[in-house]
């Protein structure tokens, strides 16, 4: 590994022993936005429709078991942390349509390795969750 000086090295890494490391930042909300059950699914499926919009009822039909409710809060959320932009034409009737932003996708892209670190970990997981609900306490 090519060692960073000072001035390279983003102010969220710093080296260890063992290399390069990130350090935490807050997330400020970031995090529990992304853990939303409907955030995700929402935002890959905007994502697959990249320079194209979906209305709300295309999107409701694509994103499997989202109630109209939860999809509309996922969307304003979204919209709300600059992941998806909201496009409103003021036609009889009127028309929105929404996309996923370069920030959303991106999103996406920085949770790729978690969502592979997942697939190929959760199966221990479970088996540990399971052995500590089983153990006497």
């Amino acid at each position: 590994m090519i060692p960073l000086d000072n001035q390279t090295r983003s102010a969220s890494q710093q080296e260890t022993q063992d290399g390069l490391r990130f350090r935490p930042v807050p997330s400020n909300g970031v995090c529990a936005l992304l853990s939303d059950k409907w955030t995700i699914p929402v935002l890959w499926r905007l994502s697959l429709a990249e320079g194209h919009r979906l209305r709300f009822s295309a999107l409701k039909r694509e994103v499997d078991g989202i109630t109209q409710r939860m999809l509309t809060l996922a969307l304003r959320n979204l919209e709300r942390n600059g992941l998806v932009a909201r496009h409103y034409f003021p036609e009889i009737p009127p028309r929105v349509e929404y996309e996923a932003t370069e920030l959303g996708r991106n999103a996406l892209r920085g949770l790729e390795e978690f969502n592979i670190w997942l697939r190929n970990n959760l199966p221990e997981i479970e088996h540990h969750r399971r052995a500590y609900d089983a153990a006497e306490r």
